[in-house]
């Protein structure tokens, strides 16, 4: 394995200083050089960007800054020197000469282009440099993005090649895919051309901008950002040098053709509307008009802004009620005939899928990269051979051929040697066709797939809302599959059942899934309708049933490891704290957030918060638990959410024993070895009756009094005041003396009885109703 002990990025622009960051985020100290003060900017702006490019804002402490001047000879003392430098040859060749006098051999030298050649870059170094040398390019914003395109050149070794494509998977948490030295490599040149194809096609079929976005966002599988939006974040002169970069290089003036920007987009950049950082590219945010919607749309005939009008079809409608992307699609093309919007919806995919397949063995050697680029770089809900065998390849071929148009020569070499799609399954293992067979897609140890386990048949058990599925070794995993993930009555069910499950057969579990968001929290909508209609026996019911679940977990005699990522709210948090471990994905947003919708956490989260603050006041020999408690209630009581799961220990979370996983394909593999250890070890069976020293009726005045004071100052709203209270109440254990042994019973019965209370209050019932509505909170 090579590590890298410390890494350079030359160019402190915006993705040299994001790449500087991240590459802190992975914990490897980094010298960032620029010309005479403009590291120091770079590193300074990093802490002004939203969302943050670092994990942790003291991570930036890793980064240091330097001149490429005076410093250059600092590059011989790195293991890793990436060049991230304006995307100009000249420029690069002049960087590229400076290390290449200050290398020494060993240093991986890497250049982040987009899209110049890496032969090109690398021509003005030595060859046992360019042996060391290819491209890494980072998708912006890297922190965030996956994809990672690594290109050789004519030189690199193969063996570098394959260390930094592993180091960047497993230190990076990257995707990583292997391109070709093609202009614009693989994403952005198929990215770009699908762009390209939608406004021309927008052109032939006479759209708007609102009706060319509610098309080719997710109901093409595409992300929410559409085309539009997405130009105005990219920005339209980078688009713009993108589209002529690749028609310049390109030696086939058909094809070069396809990649020139349209009249529009020409006039917009002499204008000055690039989009987002000039103010306005095709919407614009209107600040002088009043009402929810100041965001305008641009009507290209005009160049004039508008409001945004809301789009809808047939098609659309029958699109929206389809299951899965494949359903979605099919709507649209079985409606292109008679619908306008899915006729240029039809135009659109069938230009991508074409392109990608032409394309295919000259900018990667296979389906699976090209795929793979897609979603990582371009977040495609599938990629494009994905989508010919969700939609059938030779049903595909047909419709292609009856509208006149040329099946590209890949897809008719494969149907024509009896292939029907690109990919296969058999028992439970998936293949790639390429060149003539299919290759079985590589599968890690460190790595484990629940989708792929479910279908070798290793489902224990499947109930509503959850499943058991065997990791192996005599290790479970409870899977939430649920709406959203979200906490209902089958999945509480589901929680007890594998609570006796593993109890009886098994050395422990895993809680982990793999869909978009761990847990958005308890179904809201029950609860709302139950509230409502005053049905307080059944919340209490449900609320018993949730405490029991949690418990049981918590109880049981065999080790329980939770790994959690991205949205991990509410009921979602209050499913790991029981856990002994918790492995974190890094990118895990982690808090309870009841508050925000005019109530307190009710299933043993209060119970958790107290537990840990009377262990944190007995490891630091305080008399009472008033300190550590006041940390958790004001993230409990503001609702607050960790930007990254290294946060989470700020809002106070986290346990002697947590961990993160940066590389997050690996954290059910992970969590599974977790508990494997942890059973080695010699796993102690928790205790049943323990007693939790609270701060009791001190502690419960001292939250209370900052309670007041944010209420004076009118920071909070009364109702607001009202569950802070209460919360105050069930943390410090009710009205006990300071430092009395409660039990757990006890403060899960607070919390109930506090929840109750707030769930018949009307502002409560209007927090939540606006929730459900909208996605967003409500202050009254």
């Amino acid at each position: 394995m090579w590590n890298v002990r410390k890494a350079a990025v030359i160019g402190a622009g915006v993705m040299g200083s994001a790449i500087a960051a991240h590459l802190a985020n992975a914990g490897i100290p980094c010298l960032l050089l620029d010309l005479e003060g403009l590291a120091v900017k770079g590193i300074a702006k990093l802490k002004e960007t939203k969302p943050s490019p670092l994990y942790d804002p003291s991570f930036l402490t890793r980064i240091r800054a330097g001149d490429l001047e005076r410093d250059i000879a600092q590059l011989s003392d790195c293991d890793w020197i990436i060049e991230a430098v304006s995307e100009k040859l000249e420029i690069k060749h002049n960087v590229w000469a400076r290390i290449d006098s200050a290398w020494r051999p060993g240093i991986i030298v890497s250049s982040n282009t987009s899209g110049l050649s890496i032969n090109d870059v690398t021509s003005v170094c030595s060859k046992a440099c360019r042996e060391q040398a290819m491209v890494t390019h980072f998708f912006n914003p890297p922190r965030y993005m996956k994809l990672v395109e690594v290109v050789p050149c004519k030189d690199t070794d193969p063996r570098a090649l394959a260390k930094v494509a592993r180091f960047c998977e497993d230190r990076l948490g990257k995707g990583v895919v292997i391109a070709k030295d093609t202009p614009n490599f693989i994403a952005n040149r198929i990215g770009t051309f699908a762009m390209l194809a939608t406004l021309k096609a927008m052109e032939k079929h006479g759209l708007t901008v609102d009706e060319v976005d509610a098309v080719t966002g997710p109901i093409l599988g595409r992300p929410k950002s559409a085309t539009f939006r997405t130009l105005d974040l990219i920005g339209l002169d980078t688009f713009l040098n993108v589209c002529r970069n690749v028609g310049e290089m390109i030696e086939d003036p058909v094809e070069a053709a396809a990649f020139s920007a349209p009249a529009m987009i020409e006039e917009m950049v002499a204008q000055g509307r690039l989009g987002e950082k000039s103010g306005g590219g095709f919407y614009r945010k209107n600040n002088a008009e009043k009402g929810k919607d100041r965001i305008q749309a641009l009507d290209p005939q005009t160049m004039t802004y508008g409001p945004r009008k809301k789009i809808s079809s047939p098609a659309l409608e029958a699109a929206k009620l389809a299951k899965g992307n494949a359903g979605r699609l099919q709507a649209l093309l079985d409606a292109a005939d008679s619908d306008r919007l899915a006729a240029f919806a039809r135009d659109v995919l069938e230009a991508a899928l074409c392109y990608s397949a032409e394309k295919l063995g000259e900018i990667a050697d296979t389906s699976d990269e090209i795929d793979r680029a897609m979603r990582w770089g371009f977040n495609w809900e599938e990629g494009p051979f994905e989508t010919w065998d969700s939609l059938g390849v030779a049903e595909t071929a047909a419709r292609l051929e009856a509208r006149g148009k040329i099946v590209p020569a890949p897809v008719a070499s494969m149907l024509d040697k009896g292939a029907a799609s690109f990919y296969s399954k058999k028992e439970g293992s998936l293949f790639y066709y390429s060149q003539g067979k299919y290759k079985a897609v590589e599968e890690r140890p460190e790595e484990l797939s629940l989708g792929l386990l479910k279908e070798r048949g290793r489902t224990v058990f499947a109930a509503d809302g959850a499943s058991l599925i065997d990791l192996g070794d005599e290790v479970a995993c409870l899977e939430f599959h649920s709406p959203h993930n979200a906490i209902g009555p089958g999945v509480l069910s589901a929680i007890r059942q594998a609570s006796e499950e593993v109890d009886s057969n098994w050395r422990g579990l895993v809680i982990a899934n793999e869909g978009r968001n761990f847990c958005v929290g308890a179904n809201l909508l029950l609860l709302l309708m139950e509230a409502e209609n005053g049905e307080w026996e059944e919340i209490d019911l449900i609320i018993r049933q949730f405490q029991q679940s949690m418990r049981s977990l918590r109880l049981m005699p065999r080790p329980v490891v939770a790994t959690p990522h991205r949205m991990t709210l509410g009921g979602g948090v209050e499913a790991c704290l029981p856990a002994d471990r918790i492995l974190f994905a890094a990118e895990t947003y982690f808090g309870l957030v009841e508050t925000g919708v005019g109530l307190i956490p009710a299933g043993g989260g209060c119970l958790a918060a107290a537990v840990l603050a009377a262990e944190r006041a007995e490891a630091a020999n305080l008399t009472d638990v008033t300190q550590p408690i006041s940390l958790l209630f004001e993230s409990i009581a503001m609702a607050k959410v960790s930007e990254s799961a290294y946060q989470v220990k700020q809002l106070g979370y986290w346990r002697p024993g947590d961990a993160v996983v940066i590389r997050e394909e690996t954290r059910i593999a992970a969590a599974k070895r977790a508990v494997l250890e942890l059973d080695r070890l010699g796993y102690a069976v928790p205790e049943a009756d323990r007693r939790v020293s609270v701060g009791g009726r001190e502690a419960a005045t001292v939250l209370k009094l900052a309670v007041s004071s944010m209420r004076r100052g009118g920071y909070i709203s009364e109702h607001d005041a009202r569950i802070a209270g209460k919360l105050a109440e069930v943390l410090s254990g009710g009205d006990v003396p300071a430092g009395t042994a409660v039990s757990e019973q006890h403060l899960l019965d607070l919390e109930r009885e506090a929840f109750l209370s707030l769930c018949g209050e009307p502002l409560t019932q209007a927090r939540m109703r606006q929730m459900l509505a909208t996605g967003k909170p409500l202050r009254n």
